[in-house]
């Protein structure tokens, strides 16, 4: 062989192992190691943003190996915070939650999860066969009333429904039953009235178990929040802010009718159990698109546990060093500032839609 024959060979030789190579060449997010984030969540429909997030690949896009584990109740994501067996929780702010800030939890509110309008996604509800028996809240004077947990969000709920019915906690006998056993709770007697989320309020009142009583004693308010720990924050920034871009892309696919959404119900489905028939005619929860998070009702709970005396400390203290914004803010930066469509626009899309097809 020649020297210019032989120089082609290896020419040849080497283009094939170039092309060998690139074509088995990770790519930059396969070389880079996904950061695992732990948190809880509880089966029920507000919570979406997470499944939604998880199932459309978000968490992913973002190199996140995101690990959520069922609860019973949010107020266990604070424990499990707080023992660093989580890295970041969804959750209502409870009496809990304050306490262990008060002990020296550190922790940030990087932003909203959801609120509530009439009618509500968590609601008061009976027994179906007592209907007759109690028809309104204050009929409940005497009685025994459920929450998931004391001192949780839902709490406040309660303390907000029995004031539309003139009633306080005095006038009740409360208990504490887990959101899968209220059904049973309510048939057996063991309680006389609940506090529900969706998606089960509207399967067991399509069963026929229960009733709602009171679905509108709340107007707009947020009790729930993503929260994250110092350790996710500092030792992993770009993973923290990855999540809550994912988490905002996932609470942007929930506004407006998303429950009619077969892909959405589906996705619900897997979490709570729940078929999607019924989830797509569920109450709905509201995310924020943008993050904004309230902190006038981050006080407001402050100040009702205060009330109830299930906080260590007795004056209310400035919670706004325990916000952080500046995730959401950084988020913003990539997603833009999302606008609702007017009632205008969306109607031209429908027709423009209907004439096309």
């Amino acid at each position: 062989m020649n020297h210019i024959a032989k120089r082609l060979t290896w020419l040849a030789v080497t283009l094939v192992l170039s092309l060998t190579l690139v074509g088995f060449q990770p790519s930059q997010a396969q070389q880079a190691a996904k950061t695992t984030i732990r948190l809880g969540y509880v089966p029920v429909l507000i919570y979406s943003p997470l499944f939604v997030a998880l199932e459309k690949g978000y968490f992913a896009q973002e190199n996140l190996d995101v690990q959520l584990t069922p609860l019973q109740g949010g107020s266990d994501s604070v424990v499990q915070l707080a023992a660093g067996n989580f890295d970041a929780a969804v959750g209502g702010i409870g009496a809990g939650l304050l306490n262990a800030a008060n002990k020296g939890l550190d922790f940030r509110i990087v932003a909203p999860m959801h609120s509530e309008r009439p009618p509500l996604s968590t609601s008061l509800v009976i027994s179906a066969t007592r209907a007759s028996e109690i028809k309104t809240i204050a009929d409940l004077k005497g009685k025994t009333v459920a929450i998931n947990a004391t001192g949780a969000a839902t709490e406040y709920w309660l303390a907000q429904a029995l004031q539309e019915g003139g009633l306080t906690f005095s006038d009740v006998k409360l208990a504490t039953v887990a959101f899968k056993d209220v059904p049973v709770a309510l048939q057996t007697g063991a309680v006389d009235a609940a506090m529900l989320g969706e998606p089960q309020t509207t399967l067991q009142v399509k069963s026929g178990v229960v009733k709602i009583l009171a679905d509108d004693f709340i107007h707009g308010f947020v009790s729930t929040y993503l929260y994250m720990g110092l350790p996710l924050l500092k030792d992993h920034l770009p993973a923290a802010q990855g999540f809550v871009r994912a988490y905002l892309r996932a609470c942007r696919d929930l506004q407006g009718d998303a429950l009619h959404d077969p892909a959405i119900a589906a996705i619900i489905e897997k979490y709570t159990k729940v078929p999607a028939a019924t989830i797509e005619t569920a109450s709905h929860a509201y995310y924020d698109a943008n993050g904004a998070i309230p902190v006038t009702d981050i006080q407001t709970l402050q100040t009702y546990f205060l009330s109830r005396g299930e906080l260590d400390y007795k004056t209310a203290v400035d919670l706004t060093p325990y916000i952080d914004t500046s995730l959401v803010t950084e988020a913003l930066k990539t997603l833009g500032i999302y606008a609702a469509p007017t009632e205008s626009a969306t109607m031209v899309a429908t027709m423009s839609a209907t004439q096309t097809s």
